[in-house]
């Protein structure tokens, strides 16, 4: 847990342990870097801020991209006191025991306090709505920070009581100020002299996908493996830059998620394995959930391999349970089967097409009445002179000439295909009975 007395020492520490990214945290709205959508003169935010009159906010973004510095800024520009929780380590008595803190604040000294949950996320539904109350009737200012999109991972009583701000990946003109800044910060180096190269600050502020945390660090770990010159001088070049940066990380936020989603499905759609198992090899590298990737899988198997081989469905099904059951590193293996059998297998949507017309006609209110002979003869309905059901099993084909809509509406055709093609055959030659009326 930490104050906002915590928050600004860290900020302000010139000790070489504190990470270069909290030495030279922003302490005012003029200082912070980025986020011009949300934090220019005269927008929402900035107004919230200036009038103090906000109650509850969701920041939305990427990594690094200043969710924890902005909330620090805001207990501050508003007089407030600061008590920060990691939804990774938090439990619910640690927010109660915030709470309780907030309340006597209030009670005592007329102070607000704002409590800041960084990954909110991770919190469950009843942690999420031990929040609820205490926001409703002010005990609290409440700022909860996310990589994820709020729609989907935040309930939504907390997302409706909440403005909800999305705070976007750093340009790479941000993180070249932050950098520049950082070598000149008066509590970036202090005992070192450092100067960063132009072409060193240009390869870092694109090679970190404007993650300012990274980009820090990356220059944080040169100056401190680098030794002086002659000069006194620690002269960070390209060279040195680019050994800091050895492995580029993905880079997997909402937008990479959904992005990285729909290649993995539209490849094993476009039957080539190869680059469905990429996607899934990304998303397993990035810590996609392999129960999200796995729904994604069986819903492949009915949506566009359907009837042409059915078994893509079961064995989906069969690979949604074992991921589930295995978990991770071994659910790759299940992951990759699953996803070469489904890329490799004949594809048919003619399921899928099928039920969305009729779900068409439906809505737009062709809306039948169940005839006669197919009513359930015990319902009040039922009229006994207006049924002639046949039942087919009672016939050599197991086959009847019957009507079961009340049109000749055709809503699955199916494709001439893998198992498919055997379907279509067979319904021709119904169709041929119907016609002779045999």
């Amino acid at each position: 847990m930490e104050s906002l007395f915590d928050h600004s020492q860290t900020a302000n520490s010139s000790n070489s342990a504190v990470p270069l990214a909290a030495r030279i945290r922003p302490q005012t709205l003029d200082e912070f870097i980025g986020q011009g959508h949300i934090l220019n003169p005269g927008s929402l935010l900035r107004r919230a801020i200036e009038a103090d009159c906000f109650t509850s906010i969701i920041f939305t973004g990427p990594p690094g991209v200043g969710k924890t510095s902005l909330a620090g800024i805001i207990a501050s520009s508003t007089s407030s006191e600061f008590i920060s929780l990691s939804a990774l380590s938090a439990s619910v008595a640690d927010v109660r025991e915030s709470i309780k803190k907030a309340i006597e604040n209030r009670r005592f000294s007329g102070k607000k306090t704002v409590l800041f949950i960084d990954e909110l996320h991770r919190f469950n539904k009843a942690q999420q709505d031990s929040l609820l109350k205490d926001i409703e009737n002010g005990n609290i200012r409440f700022i909860g920070a996310t990589t994820h999109n709020p729609q989907f991972y935040i309930i939504p009583p907390l997302v409706s009581r909440s403005q909800v701000f999305n705070l976007q990946s750093l340009d790479e003109g941000d993180i070249y100020a932050l950098l520049t800044r950082a070598v000149t910060h008066e509590k970036g180096f202090l005992d070192k002299k450092v100067v960063l190269k132009e072409d060193a600050a240009k390869f870092l502020s694109s090679i970190c996908e404007g993650d300012a945390r990274k980009a820090l660090g990356a220059l944080e770990l040169a100056v401190l493996t680098t030794k002086e010159d002659s000069s006194g001088e620690v002269k960070i070049d390209l060279e040195i830059a680019e050994q800091c940066i050895q492995k580029k990380a993905v880079n997997y936020d909402d937008d990479a998620h959904y992005d990285t989603a729909s290649a993995f499905i539209k490849s094993m759609r476009g039957s080539d394995p190869d680059a469905a198992v990429y996607w899934l090899a990304k998303m397993l590298h990035a810590g996609e959930d392999i129960r999200f990737i796995a729904r994604r899988i069986v819903i492949f198997a009915s949506e566009d391999v359907g009837n042409a081989d059915p078994r893509a469905l079961m064995l989906a099904t069969s690979a949604m349970h074992a991921v589930d059951f295995v978990g991770m590193p071994e659910a790759r293996i299940v992951l990759s089967q699953a996803v070469t059998y489904c890329a490799t297998a004949p594809k048919s949507n003619a399921a899928y097409k099928a039920v969305n017309e009729a779900l068409v006609d439906v809505a737009q209110g062709c809306l039948k009445p169940v005839p006669m002979h197919l009513r359930d003869p015990h319902s009040s309905g039922y009229n006994p002179h207006g049924s002639d059901y046949v039942y087919p099993h009672n016939s050599k084909e197991g086959f009847v000439k019957q009507d079961y809509l009340g049109t000749s509406k055709k809503y699955y055709n199916p494709v001439d295909r893998g198992y498919e093609k055997q379907i279509s055959e067979r319904m021709q030659y119904w169709e041929g009975i119907r016609e002779n009326g045999n």
